[in-house]
């Protein structure tokens, strides 16, 4: 009886764990390529599960929360401009009533930065919210460290 009492509990543990999954559906990763003596670009690529979509850092007030960019300052580097994105795609989303731009599967921002010396460690976080068409996950934020050399 005892032996029947601990299965159950065990086969109950794994079933309510089952319907308490946090999602994942973006994965970040990062890379830097110098393209001068002192210049480089860093590379920040989002990649989105089948479904998910991932928002345009150009998103107006009163829609989904855009994809943001936030650098660390240094002594070793600085930024030159801001994080550029590809082109969007562009659709009405009828949860927030406006045209807004989004990515789906991939995407990669890139932001350049000024060397002050022959190496640097980019710091960084983004902050975004990823959507399917079922559901929006609440904002999410990730930070990040790219070696430049």
């Amino acid at each position: 009886m005892k032996k029947n009492l601990i299965l159950l509990f065990i086969c109950s543990f794994f079933t309510l764990k089952g319907f308490g999954q946090i999602y994942h559906p973006i994965k970040w990763s990062y890379a830097a390529k110098k393209t001068g003596k002192n210049e480089a670009v860093v590379f920040v690529k989002a990649t989105l599960e089948k479904g998910w979509h991932l928002y345009s850092q150009y998103v107006e007030k009163g829609g989904p929360q855009p994809t943001k960019f936030t650098f660390e300052k240094s002594n070793t580097y600085s930024l030159i401009g801001a994080t550029k994105e590809p082109h969007a795609i562009m659709r009405l989303e009828p949860t927030f009533m406006m045209e807004v731009g989004f990515f789906e599967n991939a995407v990669i921002f890139q932001q350049k930065v000024k060397l002050t010396g022959k190496k640097a460690a980019v710091k960084g976080k983004v902050e975004f919210m990823v959507c399917n068409d079922k559901m929006c996950l609440p904002t999410d934020e990730v930070e990040f460290t790219v070696n430049v050399i």
